[in-house]
């Protein structure tokens, strides 16, 4: 895996499934995060390969419940976010699914109840100590590139000390998300911050935050001198952003989410989400398009064949 000059899809959860992270990579996406996954829940899964759709799933025991699913385009590119708050079975989920990605990253930014009460995400942050655990044994163990994704501490200074205790332990590469984990998203985003974590790094380091447009790849690689950068909800809104060539019209775009969604068979919770995300962006909910989503929500668990068929009307 090659950091340099990259153009990344950022974890999202509950959108970076496989079908969204193909639709990244159609228009330019160079790695594609898969959204976080806790080691808990992962360490109850097993590999299945479903050669029905030609995916590789990872499935709960004892269900038929798709945890992460990838498949042979992704190999080169697909980045295993987890969530954990322990070395030993980080390493054991790990190992569950190296084999079937490019890299292991582990998130240590993410700021939501679920994660941070469990020790996880941005609880990691004030960890300096579990942080170097978790990363050197992933890092000893794996054939696969580690990484992590962490947000801004309080201090520039702070921030800068734990990029260099990261870097210390041997990732390929460090993604800084330029708020801090008070921020909400309509603050701007610190690219100064983050500037001076890659002023104090040899290693690779991506630039996240504020990305809406394709120019502003270059723009914040401008303000920060990162050597890649990551977008989040730039390319949720529109999948396009990736293309040097400008935006497709959101409704192409999510046309072709729908299309892959139904391909890879995706998770109907998942891809009713994500097309809401689309739509409350650039119209309303209540408008035909909207309202048809809605439906869906109560015809895709009983039936496959009203929900493929209502979200192409939809999308026609």
């Amino acid at each position: 895996m090659d950091y340099e000059s990259k153009l990344v899809l950022a974890p999202m959860v509950r959108v970076g499934t496989l079908p969204f992270r193909l639709l990244a990579a159609q228009y330019g996406a160079d790695i594609t995060y898969g959204e976080e996954i806790i080691d808990h829940k992962f360490l109850k899964c097993e590999r299945r390969v479903n050669e029905y759709i030609g995916s590789t799933d990872f499935v709960e025991k004892g269900t038929d419940s798709v945890v992460f699913r990838t498949c042979h385009q992704e190999r080169n590119r697909v980045v295993f976010q987890m969530g954990t708050s322990d070395a030993v079975r980080a390493l054991n989920a790990a190992k569950i699914v190296c084999k079937d990605v490019a890299a292991v990253d582990i998130n240590m930014g993410c700021p939501k109840s679920f994660s941070v009460s469990g020790g996880m995400g941005a609880a990691l942050l004030t960890k300096p100590e579990l942080i170097h655990d978790i990363l050197t044994t992933l890092k000893r163990n794996l054939d696969v590139p580690v990484t992590c994704k962490i947000r801004l501490l309080k201090s520039p200074q702070g921030t800068v000390e734990l990029a260099r205790r990261i870097e210390k332990t041997g990732v390929s590469a460090l993604a800084v998300h330029g708020r801090k984990v008070a921020d909400r998203p309509r603050d701007p985003a610190k690219w100064g911050e983050i500037a001076d974590v890659v002023a104090a790094l040899s290693i690779p380091v991506i630039a996240n935050g504020d990305v809406f447009e394709y120019d502003d790849f270059q723009n914040i690689k401008t303000a920060t001198g990162a050597s890649s950068v990551m977008v989040a909800r730039g390319a949720l809104w529109n999948a396009s952003i990736f293309s040097p060539e400008g935006k497709v019209h959101w409704e192409d775009v999510k046309r072709e989410y729908v299309r892959k969604s139904i391909l890879w068979d995706n998770d109907v919770k998942s891809t009713k989400h994500t097309l809401k995300e689309i739509i409350m962006h650039y119209s309303c909910l209540e408008f035909p398009g909207g309202e048809g989503c809605n439906e869906v929500r109560n015809l895709g668990r009983y039936s496959a064949t009203l929900w493929r068929g209502k979200v192409l009307s939809i999308c026609q």
